[in-house]
């Protein structure tokens, strides 16, 4: 029978080849259709809900733009807790605080891994490796990790503050010196990357960025912010269609491989800088010399590079793009400003611009303006996605091991059922609310280490800068955080370029402080 078959099937495709090629040409995506529709309905996790989706793409052209936020707006018709499918991927998306304590918090062992991504981590992170966040669970991860944590933690970042001292006032100059003393509008987007920066290469490599001219500056800038794109849930179709990475044109896989080997050029100048300052005994303390005089830490130069690349990325993420929407609130928002100045005043007279670095947090009104900022703009509104090692049982529904579950930051901290009012901006929340959960730096074992720093960066930022100048709107620009993100694709949400004026509370006195503190830093870069 099947030789008769063969024998048909041969004189067939020999006395029809025309009619042959044109049955093969369409049984062959007939046939690779039908078998992956068969494949994404069997994938599909039994019990949880979710919208319709789309055959071969998913869900996919549903959420192309502000994701979280149609994730949200989906929560309200299928639960807290649904499921989507991206191509073939079933993804579990959680989108209220308390599903995320549940899941989250009571599963934190059993959502220790990152699900594998074939652009960003097959092609885009396969020579300098991936950050802490974005790694799978292993044991590589744990000593990362460790490492990390000892460098992140409470004692550690105390000795940090020299240089929160310096990068800060170098943000504060910038402002004042690019605005011409209030006078010019300027876009602060570069001084704040050059502050982010900065810090990032001080604390890891013990190295400056001291100008925003510097070719390196906007080399890392642009890399990184690109790099940034890549790790975008919706944004590389390669991820989730397999048969797209047969595509030879694919431009995608060759943008991905262009950053990776600019990235590699910058990371080998940095570590090599670092090495030989290590052997002519001549380097500052930082993050990525302790850990390699470290005998115990037992790192390879690719760990090392991952817990740098770590704060390279987290910085240049969440830092800058908080301050920027912040800075452009705030100018719409005298209010706030007049409420920050009367509080920062109970502590520090007029004369005081730059306050003291050493202060850990004692003005609560800039704490709570620092978690709002957090809360309403969350800047990474889907946290990186968790894959389970283990299974995890939510309202006696099963979502088995090698699942996907996305945790939607925006709709958490933007959940009516922890506040209220979650669409006004208001920091005066957290002051009757301090201990209200706050979903930015995501939760459970994966959440971010690098968030006491964060937070004590952010609020000497904030601190200094409502204490020297007055923000003044010097253009328009939408600060909604959905309805005024520059792309509503990215990973991470900026919003579009704007001016304002940064004008002296008092002239005379800023400049005059200003001076004392370049003092310190000619101290400290002769140190």
């Amino acid at each position: 029978m099947i030789s008769l078959t063969i024998d048909f099937v041969s004189t067939q495709i020999l006395e029809h080849r025309l009619r042959s090629l044109l049955v093969f040409l369409v049984a062959l995506p007939l046939s690779y259709f039908l078998a992956n529709e068969y494949t994404r309905y069997t994938r599909r996790i039994k019990d949880f809900s979710g919208p319709r989706s789309w055959p071969i793409v998913g869900n996919i052209p549903d959420i192309k733009y502000n994701a979280a936020e149609k994730y949200r707006q989906w929560s309200e018709k299928y639960g807290a807790v649904y499921q989507i499918q991206l191509g073939n991927e079933p993804v579990i998306v959680v989108n209220s605080a308390e599903a995320a304590r549940k899941i989250f918090g009571g599963n934190s062992q059993a959502l220790s891994s990152r699900p594998v991504f074939w652009t960003f981590h097959k092609v885009l992170s396969n020579t300098a490796g991936t950050t802490i966040g974005t790694s799978p669970f292993n044991d590589s991860l744990k000593r990362r990790r460790k490492g990390a944590a000892s460098a992140l933690n409470k004692p550690s970042i105390a000795t940090y503050i020299d240089h929160l001292d310096l990068e800060t006032k170098e943000f504060v100059k910038d402002g004042f010196e690019s605005g011409k003393a209030g006078t010019v509008g300027i876009n602060p987007m570069p001084m704040i990357e050059r502050l982010s920066l900065s810090l990032a290469l001080t604390l890891n490599w013990g190295t400056r960025m001291g100008s925003r001219h510097d070719p390196m500056f906007h080399e890392i800038c642009d890399v990184e912010a690109a790099i940034s794109k890549f790790r975008s849930t919706t944004g590389n179709l390669q991820d989730y269609i397999p048969i797209l990475r047969l595509n030879p044109f694919s431009g995608g896989t060759k943008a991905a491989k262009d950053y990776r080997n600019r990235r590699d050029v910058y990371l080998t100048k940095l570590n090599r800088d670092l090495d030989d300052r290590l052997e002519k005994g001549v380097h500052k303390p930082c993050i990525q010399a302790n850990i390699i005089q470290d005998k115990e830490a037992a790192l390879n130069k690719e760990e090392l590079t991952s817990i740098s690349l770590t704060m390279l990325s987290g910085g240049l993420d969440t830092i800058t793009t908080l301050v920027q929407w912040s800075v452009a609130l705030l100018a719409q928002r005298p209010d706030v400003q007049k409420k920050a100045i009367t509080e920062i005043r109970k502590i520090y007279s007029k004369d005081e611009p730059l306050a003291n670095a050493y202060d850990d947090q004692k003005c609560q009104y800039i704490v709570a303006l620092v978690r709002e900022c957090l809360r309403y703009y969350t800047v990474l509104r889907l946290a990186l996605p968790r894959a389970t090692v283990k299974d995890v049982v939510y309202e006696n529904k099963l979502i088995p091991a090698g699942s996907t579950i996305y945790l939607n930051a925006w709709a958490c901290n933007m959940d009516p059922q922890v506040w209220a009012d979650p669409n006004d901006f208001r920091p005066e929340r957290w002051l009757t609310s301090p201990d209200a959960p706050l979903f930015t730096y995501g939760l459970g074992y994966r959440m971010c280490a690098g968030s006491l720093l964060a937070n004590r960066e952010l609020y000497l930022v904030f601190l200094r800068t409502l204490a020297s100048f007055e923000i003044v709107a010097d253009s328009e620009v939408d600060t909604h955080p959905v309805k005024g993100s520059a792309d509503p694709t990215s990973l991470v949400t900026m919003c579009r370029p704007y001016r304002v004026l940064f004008k002296p509370r008092d002239e005379a006195v800023l400049r005059k402080e200003l001076e004392k503190a370049d003092e310190r830093l000619r101290d400290f870069e002769e140190g």
